[in-house]
């Protein structure tokens, strides 16, 4: 048996290396770690969330599976996936935030997105201060089942799609503030929108509940009360 030499061990570990590389090298299995930063989801969830039908969505999950960055629960027939740790979801965010500083696309593919405009922002720090205060309303417009999967403390769930005609839920002279999966979401960007276009101010924060999680900031689970 000829043994190994140090170049040799060297290439399979930077191989073991690239495997996850591997793993991330596709928009849609990244989409697919956005969307289980949220919370656990089935497959068929994950497959209509990501537009994807469910062959392609558990190819990519399986591909996922493989390179340990996501784990699985049986429940009956159905399979959830879910994140195989915080670190996932930290090595998820830094991409992005790599790939916007030195992917020249990458901003106006954001802006492209999200749509431009002038909507004010506001921190965590100073959201939590005026959650407390009671200063504000604090609306999560993110699908409902990921609102009861974690949501901050104090927050409205009204899921985008359904704002425009639960509007009249909403207090007339509170700012709202805005919040969704992240800082890449347009969700938030779209309920903005149509808030202010009814007369309401509103606002958003300046990222979401993925970023919110990773900052260890209290986090609650359920309905609303």
């Amino acid at each position: 048996m000829v043994k190994d030499t140090p170049t040799d061990s060297k290439a399979r570990l930077y191989d073991a290396f690239a495997a996850s590389g591997k793993a991330l090298a596709s928009g849609k299995r990244l989409e697919l770690l956005d969307l289980l930063a949220q919370g656990e989801r089935t497959v068929d969830a994950l497959a209509k969330a990501a537009g994807l039908n469910l062959t392609t969505a558990s190819a990519h999950l399986q591909t996922l599976k493989q390179a340990g960055f996501v784990a699985t629960r049986r429940e009956g027939v159905r399979i959830h996936y879910r994140l195989a740790g915080e670190d996932v979801a930290q090595l998820f965010a830094l991409l992005r935030k790599v790939a916007e500083a030195h992917q020249s696309a990458v901003p106006a593919a954001r802006d492209a997105y999200l749509g431009e405009d002038e909507a004010p922002e506001v921190g965590r720090e100073e959201l939590r201060a005026r959650v407390a205060a009671g200063d504000v309303v604090l609306l999560d417009v993110r699908p409902a089942e990921e609102y009861r999967a974690g949501h901050i403390p104090g927050a409205r769930s009204i899921p985008v799609g359904e704002l425009a005609d639960r509007i009249g839920e909403l207090p007339e002279e509170t700012e709202i503030v805005v919040y969704c999966r992240g800082e890449y979401c347009v969700l938030a960007h779209e309920a903005v929108r149509l808030l202010t276009g009814h007369g309401r101010r509103a606002i958003r924060l300046n990222d979401g509940m993925l970023e919110w999680r990773l900052a260890e900031l209290p986090v609650d689970e359920g309905d609303s009360a």
